[in-house]
């Protein structure tokens, strides 16, 4: 029996992203606790060193072009001054990166993290909170937020009044509140199936002043 050309071309749209992304995930993943270890020691470079080495670019670029396997998932603020790769000294195709004002995670986060461990072998999540979260601030301050800007403050609201009665800064303890209910709906939302056991779910705190991530375990 002939299949019709048109058949044939749908079919290989659909079966061949398949295949690629099952031998994606034939590959070795580095476990949570190595990969935590190599993201404390990048961030220990980045602390400690005055002037960058640089990267391997040119050949860390053709290696990647032909697939990538992030040792590690970073759930990040979208603040210009938090870039995981460069505060944990990682190379393109290190880090499978979702930043967003706030570092929070809807429908759209998580199935970008359930990809990453799934189909990229990504086994550790971070939650990277930061000092002098904007969103978190804003949330703080209370009141009407303008726009799309309000949705963030929205969800925000729940860690600020967690941390309301907690001792010391207002805002530090709202930050690390938000960041410890993210990483909860992450663990709870996450769908990650058998996979799920071999996940980690961490949170870090980023300085901006001395660069250095502080870890809640």
């Amino acid at each position: 029996m002939k299949i019709h050309p048109g058949i044939l071309a749908l079919l290989s749209t659909l079966i061949l992203p398949a295949l690629a992304t099952a031998a994606d995930h034939a590959k070795p993943s580095v476990g949570p606790d190595a990969a935590l270890a190599r993201l404390k020691a990048g961030n220990h470079r980045f602390v400690s060193a005055s002037i960058s080495g640089g990267k391997p670019t040119a050949a860390r670029r053709a290696e990647t072009a032909e697939g990538q396997h992030p040792f590690a998932i970073i759930v990040g603020c979208a603040d210009s001054r938090t870039a995981p790769e460069i505060v944990f000294d990682q190379n393109i195709g290190d880090l499978f990166v979702v930043r967003t004002a706030g570092n929070l995670v809807d429908d759209y986060a998580l199935g970008s993290i359930e990809y990453a461990v799934a189909h990229l072998g990504s086994r550790l999540i971070v939650v990277l909170g930061h000092q002098k979260c904007g969103a978190v601030q804003a949330a703080l301050a209370g009141g009407d937020a303008p726009g799309h800007v309000h949705a963030l403050v929205r969800a925000i609201q729940p860690a600020v009044r967690a941390s309301k009665s907690q001792p010391g800064d207002p805002l530090v303890n709202a930050i690390h509140e938000n960041d410890a209910l993210v990483a909860k709906k992450i663990r709870q939302k996450a769908q990650l199936g058998d996979l799920a056991a071999q996940v980690r779910v961490v949170e870090g705190y980023y300085d901006l002043h001395t660069g250095r991530v502080e870890w809640a375990q």
